[in-house]
């Protein structure tokens, strides 16, 4: 008897030591399993950037397509220099371009592009989508959207091109630096720039007498004075801008049609033309 309680006592005891040992393993453990402390936002950046990485160059590894350029290459000039010779004639209404064109067509085999002309016959033309926007802008004296007459100017010089002419007078045109620029980079760069100058008031006395047998819309007092008024402000511009360059021929044009051709055709053998 005093043997079975012994033993029991030794149990006890022992169960009592396994169960403090158990305790404090589970508490060693719980401690040791904490909630780490929170990783520095410098080494999550790096890691995203060694991801980002490792990603593109997966990429272009198994890629199929071309890489691409972030920047899309400028648009090529239709004509390349030398390919074609652009004379750019300016000058206000009334000065005499039409005529002087005529003579250099005559004589040095020029092609004579006019805008004004080349708006005209679109806005005549049998289902044109521009001729009612023309029409209205050539009635209040302003300037032409650009995109209508440069695509113009474009395919009459292709067009001529094509049948093996080489020498353009582009007349009346550019009247504003935009279009001075666009010519120059989407379809030719101009030889230099013909400028006749004329006083206002012999301009006008020149262009209501053609009103009279023109039958241009444009040709009446009111349109004439908005046509000066929008040459000085927006083309003049374009001629400051070409005599810096070193590219404007000016002619007197207040003196007799021969007198003025005698200039012109001394301009051009300057030129070399």
């Amino acid at each position: 008897m005093n043997r079975l309680v012994t033993s029991t006592r030794i149990g006890a005891r022992a169960s009592a030591l396994a169960r403090t040992r158990v305790g404090a393993h589970l508490h060693r453990c719980n401690s040791s399993s904490t909630t780490p402390p929170p990783i520095g936002k410098g080494k999550i950046l790096v890691g995203l950037g060694a991801l980002a990485i490792g990603s593109t160059v997966f990429a272009s590894l198994y890629s199929k397509e071309e890489p691409k350029s972030a920047v899309e290459p400028a648009k090529k000039a239709a004509f390349s220099d030398g390919q074609i010779s652009v004379i750019y004639v300016l000058g206000g209404p009334g000065a005499g371009k039409g005529t002087q064109c005529a003579n250099l067509v005559k004589d040095h085999g020029f092609i004579h592009l006019s805008a004004g002309d080349l708006l005209r016959a679109e806005q005549n033309r049998p289902g044109s989508k521009y001729g009612e926007l023309i029409a209205r802008y050539i009635k209040e004296g302003t300037i032409v959207p650009q995109e209508v007459t440069l695509a113009l100017l474009e395919q009459s010089i292709k067009h001529e091109y094509a049948k093996g002419f080489k020498k353009f007078l582009v007349d009346g045109f550019p009247r504003k630096m935009d279009q001075a620029i666009s010519f120059e980079e989407q379809i030719a760069r101009s030889s230099f720039t013909l400028f006749f100058e004329c006083p206002e008031q012999v301009m006008l006395k020149r262009l209501l007498e053609r009103g009279k047998t023109s039958g241009r819309a444009d040709d009446n007092i009111e349109s004439i004075k908005k046509r000066f008024r929008t040459f000085v402000e927006t083309s003049m511009p374009v001629v400051d801008y070409f005599e810096k360059q070193g590219k404007v021929v000016k002619v007197s044009c207040d003196k007799p049609v021969d007198e003025v051709y005698a200039q012109v055709k001394d301009a051009l053998k300057d030129k070399g033309i």
